[in-house]
């Protein structure tokens, strides 16, 4: 693992419950103004659920991708986290079930 991608991952762990950066913006943390296309990689690339990627969000507003099912699921972890100010990730596999239609 490089020493940008760890940067990114320390960043984004950093992010607190109910708070988002764009990617630009995590960049520019991890010390690579101009690296905000690696960000997105590197997010799309996480799997580890420590690392709560679904709180780095595109520059125009907009909640971007999210490899863990998609925008809906970004969008309801980050609206849950927004209104209980806690992490949301245990409820991720619960919700990815109801999504599917496997209650």
């Amino acid at each position: 693992m490089s020493e940008f991608v760890r940067k990114v991952h320390q960043v984004v762990k950093a992010i607190k419950p109910g708070k988002v950066m764009n990617y630009r913006e995590v960049a520019e943390a991890a010390g690579s103004p101009r690296a905000w296309r690696a960000v997105g990689r590197i997010m799309a690339r996480n799997h580890d659920p420590h690392i709560p990627c679904h709180r780095v969000v595109r520059s125009a507003g907009r909640t971007g991708g999210y490899n863990r099912g998609g925008e809906r699921v970004k969008q309801e972890l980050l609206e849950q986290e927004k209104r209980t100010g806690k992490t949301a990730l245990g409820a991720l596999e619960a919700m990815q079930q109801r999504l599917a239609g496997g209650d």
